[in-house]
């Protein structure tokens, strides 16, 4: 099933009791977010704010906020079969003589229906604002957090054209609205659009830009996948793909780029690469910490189409578990595929929400000789965006990487601090507020396999005695959870789990705490039954799992911050202070004001929504 465009799905929503309407007037400044928030989090439905105060359209947000909701957009019946269908797909070839070409047919159908298709008349024409009509403002773009520099544009699809090939590309990029006709244009160092834009630059020319608003699920999905650079495969061809059928796509108004005719609104404008660029930011982005202001181009709107009723679409991104998180998942599907053509030994794969896409990495594979687990490893480093993963876990056949607290225990068991963990380096994530420089810095593998004997280290050549310190003379680890832990400065709170790890929740005052703190609490007979040691910053939940390892990742640079004492691994998730030579900003956590948590409890009746979503 396939969705000619968002309304007809909010339509299906609607019908199966999960899309809740709130008519009372609310506010784009924080209010609906902190509203929409508590729905993501509880995995509550969809909302469509029907009276958004200063705009005369409606607002639709969480609509893609679970999995099965993901899945329903695409037509599957869970996000499982979308891996199945590309691997259908991809297997085209072994059909011999007539015959089994024959059987093909239905493969070489689905792609056939790759290329979009051009046509006359779109409903994201219907209507034009031109000139003085142009007014961002009357589109009820969010402020989402208290410390953003402004309202911003989330869920964008951003078409450009390449100025040389004429190769298209669409790609979600954060837009903070700056005026009437102006917004920012987050293009980071690695994208596509900052390729183009630099292209522009070097030929003498602007760059034109549409930015469509909506769509059908399939294209607003597609334009989020990190897809391959494989010529003629583009965001329209994988949306053709997924809806079954080649994607509608019509003339721009005032730009020379195909757009998608069945979008809720269309910004048609442009870059000039000649002009100064502008402060951007600060902006609470998908690490669940702000963005710190920097400059990025300025986009200049020169016309906006739209539906004659138009819905504009939004999401949050924040602390997770968020939306973004799905639309992860669903990209984890359908390259599962293509990833095992090259990585033929991996089983499975998850990027689990505390990691926020790029920061954890869990793989399962069919280990058949040492070291195995590592190549894995770098040869996930090596696919596409997967370059900017942080740590990876190769775990063996069968341990299930979408169960995020056994992963973990099975690292405890597996492996052995120093011996079967690995740092090195590379890119990361531009967002990565805590590696060694801007988008470089360093990388773990954690390899949590069974060891075969030459991976033990001591017996290395012997055919005896394998499986994690089984044999080899290394005893099996025991873990132990005590009661009674040591103080240090700053400590404000701390347990030991069952399973081998200690949270340590630090108010990091001076340089070098974190690391005295490991060393006397490694030291320590309450570490006996532990192998990771996590010293998180002061505002982490030691309670909360989720809540210490996204803290962890996010603040760490694996090179710089993991040592091996001992058996123990420990991590120094503090924050970095200049006096230990971290010369960049350090960035606050997203959290939101009390006082709009407070009116929000206080309007929850006016809402109509249950009680159980509060």
């Amino acid at each position: 099933m396939s969705f000619p465009d968002l309304q007809s799905f909010m339509k299906l929503l609607d019908e199966r009791g999960e899309l809740l309407r709130v008519s009372t007037p609310v506010s784009r400044e924080l209010e609906i977010t902190e509203i929409a928030d508590r729905l993501v989090k509880k995995g509550g439905p969809a909302l469509l704010f029907e009276n958004v105060q200063g705009s005369p359209f409606p607002l639709a947000i969480g609509l893609l906020g679970t999995p099965e909701r993901v899945a329903l957009s695409l037509g599957l019946p869970d996000l499982d079969a979308l891996a199945v269908r590309v691997r259908d797909l991809i297997d085209l070839s072994g059909a011999k003589g007539l015959g089994g070409m024959l059987s093909q047919l239905p493969k070489l159908r689905d792609a056939m229906n790759l290329p979009p298709r051009r046509v006359k008349k779109a409903a994201s024409q219907e209507v034009v604002w031109r000139g003085d009509q142009i007014d961002l403002g009357k589109i009820p773009v969010l402020k989402c957090w208290p410390l953003d520099g402004g309202p911003f544009v989330t869920l964008p699809l951003v078409i450009t054209k390449d100025p040389e090939t004429g190769e298209r590309n669409m790609g979600m990029y954060r837009m903070q609205v700056m005026g009437p006709k102006e917004t920012g244009m987050h293009w980071q160092r690695h994208k596509t659009g900052a390729r183009h834009l630099e292209k522009a630059r070097n030929l003498g020319r602007r760059l034109e830009v549409a930015v469509a608003l909506g769509g059908d699920p399939a294209l607003i999905y597609a334009a989020t996948a990190p897809l391959p650079p494989i010529p003629g495969l583009d965001e329209f061809a994988l949306a053709g793909f997924l809806r079954g059928q080649r994607y509608p796509l019509v003339r721009g108004i005032t730009v020379d780029l195909d757009v998608p005719a069945n979008a809720e609104f269309i910004l048609e404008g442009y870059i000039d690469p000649q002009e100064d660029w502008k402060t951007e930011g600060p902006f609470g982005d998908h690490t669940g910490f702000y963005t710190l202001p920097e400059l990025y181009p300025r986009f200049h709107v020169t016309a906006i189409t739209m539906r004659r009723n138009p819905v504009y679409p939004a999401t949050i991104v924040g602390r997770p578990p968020m939306e973004d998180a799905y639309l992860i998942e669903a990209s984890e599907r359908l390259f599962l595929p293509a990833a095992q053509l090259i990585l033929p030994e991996l089983s499975d794969y998850h990027m689990p929400p505390a990691g926020v896409a790029h920061n954890l990495v869990f793989a399962s594979i069919k280990k058949r000789f040492p070291g195995e687990g590592y190549k894995t490893a770098n040869g996930l480093f090596g696919l596409g965006q997967m370059m900017f993963a942080k740590v990876i876990v190769v775990l063996d056949d069968g341990v299930p990487v979408n169960n995020f607290s056994e992963v973990w225990k099975v690292v405890a068991q597996k492996a052995q601090p120093g011996r079967d963990t690995l740092t090195t380096r590379g890119p990361t994530d531009a967002l990565d507020h805590s590696s060694r420089g801007w988008s470089y810095g360093g990388k773990l593998i954690i390899d949590a396999t069974s060891k075969l004997p030459e991976e033990l280290g001591s017996g290395v050549g012997s055919r005896q005695g394998q499986n994690d310190g089984q044999g080899g003379g290394e005893a099996a680890f025991v873990p132990h959870a005590s009661t009674d832990l040591p103080t240090f400065e700053g400590v404000l709170g701390q347990r030991q789990t069952a399973d081998g790890y200690w949270y340590v929740a630090l108010n990091k005052t001076r340089a070098g705490q974190a690391q005295e703190l490991a060393a006397a609490f490694a030291a320590h007979p309450a570490a006996a039954g532990v192998r990771h040691l996590l010293i998180c910053d002061e505002q982490t939940d030691v309670q909360n799992e989720q809540d210490v390892w996204w803290t962890i990742l996010n603040n760490i640079d694996p090179e710089r911050d993991l040592q091996v004492l001992g058996h123990l691994l420990a991590w120094d998730g503090a924050r970095k202070l200049p006096e230990e030579g971290f010369v960049r900003p350090w960035p606050p956590k997203i959290n939101m004001d009390k006082s709009v948590m407070d009116k929000v409890d206080a309007r929850w009746h006016l809402y109509g929504l249950s009680e159980q979503w509060r």
